[in-house]
């Protein structure tokens, strides 16, 4: 046999063994980038939120003292001035919203452009012009507060949101995607001659996935604590019977999809169609306090959500496991609804 009909042979036997070893090291090296990507972006000394255009400025010798525009302006935290030689230049990165409001740098008058569709441009706006009104006037009429107690970072209310996203995609790839490609490679027809029932096989993938994903999760936790020192309000022992019964609940999720189905194509597709929108109303990225009422009741349909919710609690809020027990309750009950619906729907060769 030769070398190259050797390797060939090698590489088959290997490949699942490969890609689900490459997975495993995947699962805890995304999220960690994620988090590390945004602790770089949210731990710098800027703050801005808003950005200022002013024009005709020279960019390379601007001089924020030296502008022409109200004091104030000069000094807020949340406001970054963005320089721009030419009226044309400005104008066009305000209508593609690169910046939120253009000031024209010129006295004694003040002129600006704002873009009508910017929400950030109707907000710097009434900055703008609150900015041209004396401090004393406000002294005899508003009276500033400020909240007591410790502050939520960012950071801190984002990562349990990275670590219930990648848990859900490890939990319906890693059990979805992978049973129904067990089941077109003809494992599980072979499985179907053993005593093996469909409740006993989809119970122990449960069992062996929810502990992976507990591990990963855990590695990728303490990992990041290390550089970004995330603040736990509650206990770690709540947090982990939270994280506990959120991958319990995702895995049976995942055990509907592989219930059914040979195409691995169709499978992906049902799991990104699943995936994105939890992703979304879940609130990882962004809270959806305010939107609708319908998409609300959506949010509230999903696992993800209270998921999120529970573990939020615990670990900015301090909460205890008794003041999240409706969102414990949920988990259960929606994992025991997939882990039937699975079993009773679960074929082992279509």
């Amino acid at each position: 046999m030769s070398f190259k009909r050797m390797w060939a042979l090698f590489v088959a036997r290997n490949f699942e063994f490969i890609r689900d070893r490459a997975g495993f090291g995947w699962n805890i090296l995304f999220p960690f980038l994620i988090v590390a990507g945004f602790g770089v972006i949210f731990s710098s000394d800027s703050r801005s939120e808003f950005k200022l255009g002013v024009f005709p400025v020279k960019q390379d010798s601007m001089t924020v003292n030296e502008l022409k525009i109200p004091e104030k302006l000069k000094t807020y935290d949340h406001i970054k001035i963005v320089p721009f030689e030419t009226h044309d230049e400005a104008m066009d990165k305000l209508l593609h919203h690169k910046i939120d409001i253009l000031l024209e740098n010129k006295g004694p008058k003040l002129r600006y452009w704002i873009n009508n569709s910017s929400p950030k441009g109707y907000v710097l706006e009434k900055v703008v012009k609150e900015s041209i009104i004396p401090e004393e006037m406000f002294a005899s009429r508003v009276i500033k507060q400020q909240i007591k107690g410790a502050q939520v970072r960012y950071i801190d209310w984002l990562f349990p949101g990275i670590l219930g996203m990648n848990i859900m995609f490890s939990s319906l790839f890693g059990v979805g995607y992978v049973i129904v490609r067990y089941r077109r490679s003809g494992v599980l027809k072979r499985l179907k001659a053993t005593p093996v029932t469909a409740f006993e096989y989809l119970t122990a993938q449960l069992v062996s996935r929810v502990l992976i994903l507990l591990a990963t999760s855990s590695l990728v936790w303490f990992g990041c604590d290390l550089f970004f020192s995330f603040q736990m309000q509650g206990s770690y022992f709540d947090a982990f019977v939270i994280f506990l019964a959120g991958s319990i609940c995702l895995v049976s999720l995942g055990l509907i999809i592989a219930c059914r189905g040979t195409n691995e194509e169709l499978t992906n597709g049902a799991i990104n169609f699943i995936c994105w929108p939890m992703m979304f109303l879940s609130e990882v990225w962004f809270s959806i306090e305010g939107a609708s009422a319908w998409v609300k009741s959506i949010a509230n349909a999903l696992p993800l959500t209270h998921f999120l919710s529970a573990v939020r609690k615990i670990i900015n809020d301090g909460a205890t496991l008794s003041e999240v027990s409706s969102e414990i309750t949920i988990l259960l009950v929606m994992s025991l609804a997939f882990l039937c619906i699975g079993s009773l729907l679960f074929s082992w060769t279509k």
